[in-house]
């Protein structure tokens, strides 16, 4: 049974398939938009159409775009030798913010999850080889989630790197600023252990 009119169900059912929508949550935007002044509506779903319409990958990195290059690719103070490696879009994002990273980035679109159904073809490793085949690349700083597929991706990708002679490291696992020892767990207190540096 349909409680609203079928513009509104449908709606409510395209915030629903967003990840992290729930029904409720749906209708909540869904009347929110129905609220807006119509000018203000039409501004929106303009956004929409054009974000879908004008948004493409940097040739280079894959990263978003609206130019045939990323602004940082096209950035000529950065080290072009380094290449950061990310899931995507939002980890250059964070990366950006700290301002200790100079190099360029790989954007590889997801991770490798056979659970999901996402293989290797699925995501721009090809790209990566391609980028690194041509030449000038020094380290590639693998810096996928370190969860199961985060792991099981920089490794599948560090063997694939290994004939390039290029080197490749991982990002470093420690503990949170302002936390203490009792509280964090084994494996992050061993893999603070195993990344320790001289001060």
């Amino acid at each position: 049974m349909q409680f609203f009119p079928a513009p509104v169900e449908n709606l409510i059912d395209h915030f629903a398939r967003l990840p992290g929508i729930g029904r409720k949550t749906a209708q909540r935007l869904a009347f929110h938009i129905l609220n807006m002044p119509e000018q203000e509506a039409k501004s929106f779903a303009e956004a929409l159409v054009n974000a879908k319409a004008e948004v493409r990958l940097c040739r280079s990195c894959q990263n978003l775009t609206v130019d045939e290059l990323c602004p940082i690719c096209s950035a000529p103070q950065r080290d072009k030798s380094t290449i950061c490696v990310v899931s995507g879009p939002k980890d250059v994002v964070a990366i950006e913010r700290t301002c200790e990273y100079k190099g360029l980035y790989h954007v590889l679109h997801g991770v490798i999850s056979p659970m999901n159904h996402v293989s290797p073809d699925d995501i721009r490793i090809k790209e990566l080889l391609a980028r690194v085949s041509n030449g000038g690349i020094s380290e590639i700083i693998m810096a996928t989630n370190p969860d199961t597929e985060g792991e099981a991706t920089a490794l599948y990708i560090a063997r694939l790197l290994k004939p390039f002679n290029v080197k490749v490291t991982r990002l470093a696992y420690g503990i949170p600023m302002g936390s203490h020892l009792e509280f964090t767990d084994e494996v992050t207190l061993g893999r603070a252990l195993e990344g320790r540096r001289e001060i």
